[in-house]
């Protein structure tokens, strides 16, 4: 029997009010006042947002966010910095216990990813997961410089972040479904011992990741990629997506705490 979900398209955002959202969502289905969510969302404008983990002054250009007036804020989900631009954002909240989420991080994110494998599908894409036997665990400060465990490739190349944090008995996945990259901004807001580095990484990046525009050789729009990727979930995840709507009073509870948390040096500086 497929399970039921709700699908929400919260739109265009600012940066912590996205990430208020993803946390407020968590919190809502771990007290039973919501069903399990597939949201999609953008970017008010180009931001970054880090890891839980990640320390800022040891991998970010502060000077360079400011440079570039690119705000900054941390996720409740571990990995690495991501640059928010030109793409489409997906999050997913449901409990732990379903029967086809299994207890292993990286086997559910196996399942999960198959809504994203799907939707490239749909735009007529040939992706696959990364080779688990060649998988590095030496993480990079930059996210799509290195593919992590099941993590989407196309003709070898990193196309699609994502991360996971579980609490409260919930599993919240976020994750990047970028249409193109700017590469001079991503490399310019990273901390590198020297500028022939900086340079150096900047080059090889195409090397090692890829966009949608990339591998198409065309623009496809949002609207395109929203319903690529909303079907994908509902054939590859092997679910049901009804549509829902947050009431004023959740709206006002999300945007509370993205002014007083996400919004202040103490979280997101850490």
């Amino acid at each position: 029997m497929r399970d039921t979900w709700g699908f929400i398209d919260t739109g265009i955002l600012d940066a912590k009010v996205n990430m208020a959202m993803d946390e407020m969502l968590l919190h809502w289905h771990s007290e039973g006042k919501i069903p399990p969510i597939l949201r999609f969302y953008q970017w008010a404008a180009p931001s970054l947002s880090i890891g839980y983990f990640q320390k800022v002054d040891k991998a970010i250009d502060e000077q360079a966010l400011d440079r570039y007036g690119v705000p900054l804020v941390r996720r409740l989900t571990g990995g690495s910095a991501v640059l928010h631009d030109d793409e489409l954002t997906y999050s997913i909240t449901l409990t732990e216990d379903k029967p086809y989420i299994p207890a292993s991080v990286g086997q559910a994110y196996y399942i999960l990813s198959k809504g994203v494998f799907a939707g490239y599908e749909n735009l007529g894409m040939s992706v696959e997961y990364a080779e688990t036997k060649k998988f590095d665990k030496n993480r990079s400060a930059v996210c799509f410089e290195k593919p992590a465990l099941y993590e989407l490739m196309a003709n070898g190349k990193k196309i699609s972040g994502n991360a996971q944090t579980r609490q409260k008995g919930v599993l919240l996945q976020h994750g990047s479904i970028p249409r193109t990259i700017d590469r001079t901004m991503l490399f310019d807001l990273f901390k590198f011992s020297n500028e022939r580095v900086r340079e150096r990484s900047r080059k090889s990046f195409d090397q090692k990741a890829t966009t949608i525009h990339q591998e198409l050789g065309q623009s496809v729009s949002v609207d395109a990629m929203k319903t690529a990727f909303k079907k994908g979930f509902e054939t590859g995840v092997n679910i049901e997506l009804v549509p829902f709507e947050l009431t004023s009073e959740q709206w006002a509870e999300v945007y509370q705490l993205a002014e007083e948390k996400y919004g202040s040096l103490e979280w997101n500086f850490i």
